[in-house]
């Protein structure tokens, strides 16, 4: 268990920054990153929002809860910046996710502090720091679903392997051609791959390999600089989709359009006819079920596919999307599908643009910036499933570019029972089996409807578990280590224990969709 951050978050706002910088990332948008996770994580402690605002430079309350709204997506998932760095595999990821975790410790420090912030504080952080490493394959699957997500993966190698040289491609100007190293089955050489196919680097960072100029000899007498390492690998993605806790359905749609999209790329490359495939998506599925998961793993893998030239995830929901009035809305749609050019456009709960002249000029924004970027954007929406069929089905721009609908249930006890050791794990906490015990008793006596939090639920209980420990330790001057990293069944009981201070919560009793949580290194949403 990490000690308290002594540390104010305006300090840790600026380190935040200076890592930005060494990252060459724009240190604003870094910036307002921190802020909304300090103000997720600290929005239940009275007050917070005082100090928040005095130390960001933003005294209007609304400002604090409004960013609230926005980090508590990232209090169990890696923030936008940070995953396009580990996606990138930047060296300076590892620097940006402490920098983003020191955020989380100055956070439970504002207003009067209380278990919960506690809490939150300390699966943010781990939130952050585990995405550096992906989850571990699991040791055991079912025999039947592992043999089919072989098959599925086998066959998606098997294709990017076919031997072409028994095609006429007498007709073809080989100079258009994009695969490095020319086509499979025909003599490597014919034309050098684009530098658009070379490993994506980190926004702001010179392209891997780019010559030194001859006009400069002095500088082509420097050392090369060390290139930028390459970007995860279509079967390294895969792995961490299948290493997902549940999620057997769609992992197996996932695997399934790999295939088709892998097909379609090398038809089209050989200069064969190829329909044109649909890469938009729908997900539906209750709260917490791994929509965003899946979504920022969706594209690294069309990037990987060659699809997509950044694969970074953005996500919004209507507040980021609609304004104040007509007009200004078509901009800011505008301005937040251009921000996720190369990669995808996730839109948590799409539905609630439906129903007014606001929502619906953001939709016919969407449209429009779908056809004009067709080429290196993928849309996802997201929601309950009833309320997205009804918003596509009325929207005839969408329902033709949207075909392909992937349903997440619910996680079962079981799976439920491995996220929460697995989040336990990330934030350095041990579980012992009376927590285990405990947990299973309070998803045996939890209703279960659209509205429970599936792994969002297993991360509140575990943020109130740590609040409740930290609260037994408070008068033990120097804890062991085993005491500061084992929770207890006692830690789990629903409602105050004896003495504790009332928690000052300003969160909505249903969290919005994109507040998420599930594996160490991203959560499902």
């Amino acid at each position: 268990m990490t000690e308290p951050s002594t540390r104010t978050l305006a300090d840790a706002l600026d380190a935040l920054r200076n890592a930005a910088e060494a990252a060459s990332l724009e240190q604003q948008a870094a910036v307002r990153e921190g802020e909304a996770l300090a103000a997720a994580v600290a929005e239940s402690a009275e007050q917070a929002y005082l100090d928040w605002g005095e130390q960001t430079g933003h005294p209007d309350p609304q400002a604090f809860f409004d960013a609230a709204h926005r980090g508590r997506r990232w209090r169990a998932a890696p923030t936008a910046l940070l995953g396009q760095l580990v996606l990138n595999r930047s060296p300076q990821a590892a620097n940006y996710a402490e920098a983003l975790a020191e955020v989380c410790r100055a956070a439970q420090t504002l207003g009067e502090p209380n278990p919960r912030t506690a809490g939150n504080a300390a699966v943010a952080a781990a939130a952050q720091l585990a995405a550096l490493t992906p989850p571990p394959m699991p040791a055991t699957t079912r025999p039947e679903v592992a043999a089919m997500l072989r098959a599925l993966n086998q066959s998606s190698r098997d294709l990017s392997s076919l031997d072409l040289s028994s095609l006429d491609l007498s007709s073809l100007d080989l100079s258009s051609l994009d695969l490095p190293g020319g086509l499979p089955g025909i003599t490597p050489g014919l034309r050098p791959g684009p530098a658009g196919l070379q490993p994506e680097p980190v926004e702001g960072q010179p392209p891997p390999g780019a010559a030194t100029s001859s006009a400069h000899p002095a500088e082509a007498q420097q050392p090369a600089t060390k290139p930028e390492p390459k970007p995860k690998t279509l079967d390294e993605l895969l792995a961490e989709l299948d290493a997902l806790v549940g999620l057997t359905a769609v992992k197996a749609e996932i695997h399934r359009q790999v295939a088709v999209l892998r097909v379609e790329t090398l038809r089209s490359k050989a200069g064969l006819k190829s329909p044109t495939i649909t890469r938009h998506l729908v997900f539906v599925g209750n709260p917490g079920t791994g929509k965003t998961t899946v979504a920022r793993l969706v594209g690294g893998i069309y990037r990987a596919l060659g699809l997509l030239s950044k694969g970074q995830l953005i996500e919004v929901d209507r507040s980021e999307l609609v304004a104040g009035y007509l007009g200004q809305t078509a901009i800011k749609t505008a301005e937040v599908v251009a921000s996720a050019a190369g990669g995808v456009l996730f839109v948590d709960e799409a539905y609630s643009l439906a129903g007014d002249q606001y929502g619906q000029e953001s939709v016919d924004t969407l449209v429009k910036e779908m056809e004009d970027r067709r080429d290196d954007l993928v849309l996802i929406v997201a929601g309950y499933p009833d309320p997205m069929a009804i918003f596509i089905a009325q929207n005839p721009g969408l329902a033709s570019r949207f075909r392909t609908t992937i349903e997440f249930d619910d996680y079962t006890d079981e799976e439920l029972v491995r996220i929460l050791q697995q989040m336990a794990q990330a934030a350095d906490y041990d579980l012992d089996d009376g927590c285990v015990v405990r947990f299973e008793a309070i998803l045996a006596t939890t209703p279960r409807g659209p509205m429970f939090g599936n792994a969002r639920f297993a991360r509140n209980l575990l943020e109130a578990a740590i609040g409740k420990h930290a609260w037994r330790l408070r008068d033990i001057d120097e804890p062991t280590v085993e005491q500061l990293r084992k929770l207890i069944a006692d830690d789990f009981d629903e409602g105050e224990t004896e003495n504790e201070p009332p928690v000052m919560s300003h969160e909505p009793a249903a969290e919005d969709e994109s507040a998420k949580l599930e594996e160490p290194t991203s959560e499902p949403g």
